[in-house]
């Protein structure tokens, strides 16, 4: 595809799409080195700045490097993929596996830090979780996931809250597959309810160990029928 003038709008969006597009399309291959500065902003109708920023913005994507006296250098043909769509992406199983190593440690770290506050929060979330058994699927998981939003940010780590709330879409998408498919909820409504009935009384007790263990055993076990569908 050709470089051409653009039209007046969002113009460092475009300078950044007709970049990436050259770059990605092979036009300019790994290794290249870019036109300068004057060059492009010439070819593409607009300012240097407007070419600035495009090259910052492709720099971020993992497609340029600038190198100090040298210039800007193409260093990838395809963009990087962020953190969201690296998880749409990825197998449930593995977003599980990694889910398991945070969350049995904030269930440990929960036990020693959770307030009076946070016993209550989870003791809510565990009487949703059972008042759900009588509900769909979905809303059943969404109680689940519910309760264990409520044992992670009980350990009051704001790393750890925002690193589950980015598994949750993937992971309710899998759990409610593994439901339906495997119809686990067919001899008991209440699927799992004495594992964390024993992870909300061990955190209550302020026993991380238990705690741990209480939610490894759990996960440990839906994660052996995730890798059996």
């Amino acid at each position: 595809m050709p470089l051409g003038a653009l039209r007046p709008s969002p113009l460092v969006e475009q300078a950044t799409q007709h970049l990436r597009d050259q770059i990605t399309e092979g036009h300019w291959a790994v290794g290249t080195k870019l036109p300068g500065e004057t060059t492009l902003a010439k070819t593409l109708g607009v300012g240097r700045s407007t070419v600035r920023e495009a090259l910052r913005a492709l720099a971020g994507a993992g497609l340029v490097q600038a190198r100090q006296g040298a210039g800007v250098f193409v260093i990838a043909a395809e963009p990087e993929e962020d953190w969201p769509t690296r998880l749409r992406r990825a197998a449930v199983t593995d977003v599980y596996e990694v889910r398991m190593l945070i969350e049995v440690e904030a269930a440990q770290v929960a036990a020693q830090r959770r307030t009076d506050d946070d016993l209550t929060v989870l003791h809510t979330a565990m009487d949703r979780r059972r008042q759900a058994a009588n509900a769909s699927d979905a809303e059943f998981v969404d109680a689940d996931v519910a309760l264990h939003a409520a044992v992670v940010a009980a350990a009051h780590n704001p790393v750890l809250t925002g690193l589950f709330a980015e598994f949750v879409p993937v992971l309710r998408k899998g759990l409610i597959d593994l439901v339906e498919l495997l119809n686990l909820r067919a001899g008991d409504p209440n699927h799992g309810d004495a594992g964390h009935a024993a992870l909300v009384d061990a955190i209550a007790r302020g026993d991380a160990e238990a705690a741990g263990r209480s939610l490894r055993e759990e996960l440990t076990r839906t994660l052996a029928q995730l890798h059996a569908m």
